[in-house]
């Protein structure tokens, strides 16, 4: 998909709606390395099945406490980028929201961009007030988005120009982002308190390129914890003293999609554990590495030793992280399957599915 710029104005061409002051059931903050071998000019977040008005919050937007012009500067900008877009869209039987940044072309140049490249960062330092030095030559971004309903599908794309000057088309990102579900618990009994529900969390490895070879493998470690009060999606970098308090989950955990079984490439955090009785939100944070160890040449399938201990040298490259939150009180799920939809593979893969014990291993399954 393409992007025309009409020169001078540098806008996307879609109903902008400004995010509301609403609570957030779930949030999502990140950096995301350019890796593609190309300057992005934007970033684009596809929510499928939301509407506009499902947008509580972006990170560096308008109304949520952060600056929202555009550079380098934090008194004006917390991305480069500046406030996003939001747009809806509708294809076939789908539709969904587009929280887009971009920069703005002038009719010869684009006034920024993300330059591509290799960087390690704790997940959440890409940004003007990250404190590593966040300039024009930093090969990545930090980008937010909280809604109040659950995605069907999450697509993150670098929006890099095409052929024609002035137009975009959506690369690639290996960042997979959590999706999150609650299972309420059984009524109780006359007399007794209800019991906590159980919070689902799940990252899934990316689609193969081709059906019969399996997909990108990726590491992925887990931190956790639960807090008493709810959060918000500016409270989700690393030196607040909410995220701190995050605890290993899983040390290390190798994803990968194999297409002969429709189960394999999940993580799933946390599954059968109910939430604690006090508890208000549920943080998570997520940090992806490349495998770097051997594939084999046929399938494609990763070569290795351990899928739960790796060696110094199958550890690639680092992809980012994710620092993602749910606000119980006020989450409220879209149901990933309605009845009479069966769900494509890369939309199942993404969907919620458990979250297992704290320190509970979950082996990929072949």
């Amino acid at each position: 998909m393409s992007r025309h710029i009409l020169p001078g104005l540098g806008l996307v061409i879609a109903a902008a709606v400004m995010p509301t002051a609403a609570s957030a059931g779930m949030l999502g903050n990140f950096d995301v390395i350019n890796d593609t071998g190309k300057t992005a000019h934007g970033f684009e977040i596809k929510l499928e099945g939301l509407h506009a008005s499902d947008i509580t919050d972006t990170f560096g937007g308008v109304g949520r406490g952060f600056p929202s012009g555009r550079g380098f500067d934090p008194s004006n900008s917390v991305v480069r980028y500046g406030a996003p877009t939001i747009s809806e869209y509708s294809s076939g039987g789908t539709f969904g929201t587009r929280v887009t940044y971009m920069g703005l072309f002038d009719g010869t140049s684009w006034d920024y961009g993300t330059p591509s490249g290799s960087f390690v960062t704790p997940g959440d330092n890409c940004w003007s007030g990250g404190g590593v030095g966040y300039s024009a030559g930093t090969p990545c971004d930090h980008f937010g988005v909280g809604t109040s309903a659950n995605a069907l599908k999450t697509t993150y794309s670098w929006l890099l120009e095409a052929a024609t000057p002035g137009v975009l088309s959506n690369g690639t990102v290996s960042l997979p982002a959590p999706a999150w579900n609650i299972i309420p618990a059984a009524p109780p009994a006359a007399g007794q308190p209800p019991a906590p529900p159980v919070v689902v969390a799940q990252i899934a490895a990316p689609a193969p390129e081709a059906q019969d070879r399996f997909g990108e493998a990726i590491w992925v470690k887990v931190f956790t914890t639960e807090l008493e009060d709810a959060i918000g999606l500016e409270e989700l970098v690393g030196d607040n003293a909410k995220v701190k308090q995050a605890e290993t989950e899983v040390e290390w955990q190798l994803l990968q999609i194999d297409p002969g079984n429709p189960n394999s490439g999940q993580l799933e955090s946390g599954y059968g554990a109910p939430v604690g009785p006090n508890a208000a939100s549920i943080l998570r944070r997520y940090e992806f590495f490349k495998y770097a160890g051997m594939y084999d040449p046929e399938s494609n399938e990763a070569l290795v030793g351990s899928d739960s201990n790796p060696t110094p040298d199958e550890i690639g490259t680092y992809l980012g992280a994710q620092n993602a939150a749910l606000n119980l009180d006020v989450a409220q799920i879209i149901d990933p399957n309605p009845p009479g939809q069966v769900p494509e593979p890369a939309s199942l893969a993404l969907m919620l599915s458990g979250l297992g014990a704290l320190g509970l291993t979950v082996r990929r399954r072949r």
